[in-house]
């Protein structure tokens, strides 16, 4: 792909935070599974995955229309893996799979076969057959038909119960976050979490936030309100669930700063936490935020994207057994390859962020 026509499809931010991930990933190159195999912003970020020495673009679909939609791209297919799932040999032993996980549902194999055809669930199967590192979809998908097989096929992680989401954000302002990067959960998986459910969710992008920037997480636990400044049920929620979150880390020995509840302008603006919570070691200086519910989280999250025109990352699937994500339709190519290089960067040393991820086959009992 020329050169000009792959400066249209970013900002045009400096790419400190994401140029990083891609120093670190050619060191340790992966395979990442892309089952939109037909779509242009898939086929241009597979290809500049490799072009960039990140790992194997494994792209699925009729190798036909692939070759096809390459062609009229001008964008070489050279060192992509492209995968039929129809004509695949692996095709049966995957249905036989997929049939021993849903046994408990009663599923047949007709049914079996029709099911793991579909790209999504047989990229989900390959990732957990261990023939791929990750997964990448959604680019013309609605978030359920991404994570259904894959809640089918490779489930939450072991010794969790959560699973949710993370948008990586990297602004033009330095001042923000950690030298412009904010990690933001959950932004699309869980409409109204629990006091559980948003600690965990603060818990697991922390551990996220340090695999991949290397600091000490500060997670601000967002609210209208800041340390009783309101009264309200949702208040409440927050309060104890960064209570819980920071009980939890003691217990798994996460190094990070939590506190909450918080108003956002008082997690992220030195001079306003400065008047508000002077003593806090994550007002003015937040580089993980955690929002109440998923309205605010993906409403913000998308504001920060299109009007801050911030280069986004995500979203990335959180408490998994394997590495996945989930882009929006709205993504561009450079999004994609930003959330791949993610995605394998995660699955290098994924069982540091889950403990026992992957040691077992889905089905292995």
């Amino acid at each position: 792909m020329a050169i000009a026509v792959w400066a249209t499809l970013r900002y045009q931010l400096p790419m400190r935070f994401i140029g990083g991930v891609y120093e670190k990933l050619q060191r340790h190159p992966k395979r990442i599974v892309f089952p939109e195999g037909t779509e242009p912003r898939v086929l241009q970020a597979a290809r500049q995955f490799h072009s960039l020495r990140l790992g194997v673009p494994i792209v699925l679909g009729d190798r036909t229309q692939v070759k096809a939609a390459a062609e009229a791209l001008n964008v070489s297919l050279e060192g992509l893996r492209i995968i039929n799932p129809a004509e695949s040999p692996d095709l049966d032993s995957f249905v036989k799979r997929f049939m021993l996980l849903r046994r408990g549902k009663g599923i047949e194999e007709p049914e079996a076969r029709e099911a793991m055809v579909k790209p999504n669930y047989f990229g989900a199967m390959m990732v957990a057959m261990k023939q791929a590192d990750g997964l990448v979809s959604g680019t013309n998908e609605i978030t359920g038909s991404v994570l259904r097989p894959l809640f089918q096929i490779i489930k939450v992680a072991p010794k969790t119960t959560t699973a949710s989401s993370c948008m990586v954000m990297e602004v033009e302002d330095t001042r923000f976050g950690d030298r412009g990067v904010l990690f933001m959960g959950d932004c699309g998986v869980i409409p109204d979490p629990s006091v559980e459910q948003l600690a965990d969710i603060g818990l697991h992008v922390a551990q996220l936030a340090r695999q991949l920037v290397g600091t000490v997480p500060r997670v601000a636990f967002l609210s209208y309100s800041t340390k009783g400044s309101a009264t309200h049920p949702s208040v409440l929620k927050v309060r104890a669930a960064s209570a819980l979150a920071q009980q939890h880390a003691g217990d798994i020995h996460l190094d990070a700063e939590f506190d909450g509840e918080l108003q956002v302008d008082a997690a992220l603006i030195p001079e306003i936490a400065q008047r508000k919570l002077p003593e806090s070691k994550v007002a003015g200086r937040a580089n993980v935020l955690i929002f109440p519910d998923l309205n605010s989280g993906n409403i913000a999250s998308k504001l920060i994207q299109h009007i801050a025109r911030a280069n986004a990352y995500g979203q990335i699937l959180l408490g998994l057994d394997r590495p996945a994500a989930d882009v929006s339709r709205g993504s561009s190519a450079h999004d994609i390859l930003g959330v791949a290089a993610i995605v394998g960067l995660q699955s290098i040393e994924y069982q540091k962020l889950y403990p026992g991820a992957g040691e077992l086959l889905p089905g292995d009992f």
